[in-house]
């Protein structure tokens, strides 16, 4: 390559034009979330994903699917969506509750989520111990009892109607909204937790939940 300056004649020739500034297309970052549920989680995190996409579309793009499935049945779901799409998930997240599944099943998602994981693919176990109300109520208040999943209920009501929101029922539309403005503290609370199950299995972790990990991603694009 000459090293000495253009000619002034050749300047204005087509060849010779810089091509300063040109843009370059930067593709969003997908991201598939599938639920077990396929009422509650489905309408939680697809609130999540109606906001997200209407305004960061070119940024981050979510994906939510309710599978009416449970643990392994889960992730190969999952992996099965995430490999039959073109657009190429960045995160897979499989939000999963633990209920009364085989401790087995339950820990084996976790560790299928860390075996197929990639560089250009990483997959998320998102487990609640026992069930995604745990993290409901942790927006509410820090919480280290071993309670069965149905004691959820009674207590989400109460938390909901000293903030004038009615009874909890697990179909409710609206119930990202209602919790939202209490999200920092359900992280803190959530991590809090998971740094009392250290080291444990997320069968072994009553009560934690990981849905934490998910929405402390999503955040930024949130608020």
């Amino acid at each position: 390559m000459s090293l000495r300056p253009d000619k002034k004649s050749d300047l204005d020739k087509q060849w010779m034009i810089r091509r300063v500034g040109k843009t370059k297309q930067i593709h969003p970052e997908y991201h598939l979330i599938v639920t077990e549920g396929i009422k509650t989680e489905p309408k939680y995190f697809g609130a999540v994903r109606n906001r997200i996409n209407s305004k960061y579309r070119e940024r981050i793009q979510l994906e939510v699917v309710g599978a009416g499935d449970n643990t392994v049945g889960i992730f190969e779901r999952a992996k099965a969506l995430a490999e039959a799409n073109l657009n190429g998930y960045k995160h897979v997240w499989i939000v999963y509750d633990t209920d009364d599944f085989p401790k087995e099943k339950i820990n084996l998602v976790a560790e299928l989520c860390q075996n197929n994981s990639t560089q250009s693919r990483q997959y998320h176990a998102i487990w609640s111990n026992q069930c995604i109300e745990l993290w409901f109520l942790l927006h509410f208040s820090f919480m280290h009892s071993d309670l069965h999943r149905t004691e959820y209920f009674p207590k989400l009501t109460e938390c909901l109607s000293i903030i004038s929101k009615g009874k909890y029922t697990k179909n409710r539309d609206d119930i990202f909204d209602v919790l939202e403005p209490y999200l920092d503290a359900a992280i803190a609370n959530a991590k809090a937790l998971n740094e009392i199950n250290k080291d444990k299995t997320p069968a072994e972790s009553a009560p934690g939940t990981k849905v934490y990990e998910l929405m402390e991603k999503l955040k930024p694009y949130i608020r």
